[in-house]
């Protein structure tokens, strides 16, 4: 998988990022300004909730800003055939990638076949869409993050990712450094969870991250940061 370009200034950081929005009572108005921000600065991406992905992709035809829709979102532990409806679901309605949360439970449980099964169910389901597995790594021992990678790759994902921004914890710059260093260059790893401004980001890219999912994406391009707020998320 190719590297995106290193970015030396903040607004070079664009590229980077998927813009998100996933709080439950997201309007129709925020998702305009979401997609209008994604459009106006070229961000990478959209990621919103499946509901939401007919609206953001009319918004943003001809636009070349892709919309990714959450699948399992947040807790991973919906059923392996309801995660791949899901999916397909969303890929039908317009989505061009999916990030999957991983079956966390078994994943600690470590019945590993139920992991891989999910998620290579989720990639055929989402074909010829992108997946991307979130890990929720703040759930998770070195171990058990070494595994989770491994199995993406073998299943056929094609980002492993940090967190949902709703669990323990968020990116780190060692656990964005410790999935590079399983997947390699086959798979990308987006950095997600606590990523606020354009040092955040920049140290994120520098340990292995090619995309990072955060609702500061006008923040970090303009070089401000962006305090966190009361809710969790992004």
């Amino acid at each position: 998988m190719t590297n995106p370009p290193e970015a030396s200034r903040a607004s070079d950081l664009a590229a980077f990022l998927d813009h998100t929005l996933l709080k439950a009572d997201a309007t129709r108005a925020d998702l305009q300004k979401l997609c209008d921000e994604a459009r106006a600065h070229g961000f990478a991406s959209v990621c919103v909730n499946g509901a939401n992905v007919p609206v953001c992709k009319g918004i943003l035809e001809g636009s070349g800003v892709m919309t990714v829709a959450v699948v399992g979102f947040p807790l991973g532990a919906m059923s392996t055939a309801a995660k791949a409806f899901e999916a397909r679901d969303a890929v039908l309605r317009g989505a061009d990638e999916i990030d999957m949360v991983l079956n966390i439970g078994a994943m600690k449980s470590g019945d590993l076949d139920t992991v891989l099964a999910d998620i290579r169910e989720v990639v055929r389901a989402a074909a010829p869409s992108r997946v991307k597995v979130i890990l929720e790594t703040g759930f998770l021992t070195r171990d058990e993050k070494i595994a989770a990678c491994t199995l993406c790759r073998t299943a056929g994902a094609h980002f492993v990712k940090t967190s949902t921004g709703f669990g323990p914890g968020g990116a780190t710059v060692e656990d964005v450094a410790l999935m590079r260093s399983v997947v390699g260059d086959a798979l990308g790893v987006k950095a997600s969870g606590g990523v606020r401004t354009a040092d955040d980001a920049r140290a994120m890219i520098a340990a292995g991250a090619t995309r990072l999912g955060t609702s500061a994406s006008v923040a970090i391009i303009s070089g401000a940061s962006k305090e966190p707020g009361p809710a969790k998320g992004y």
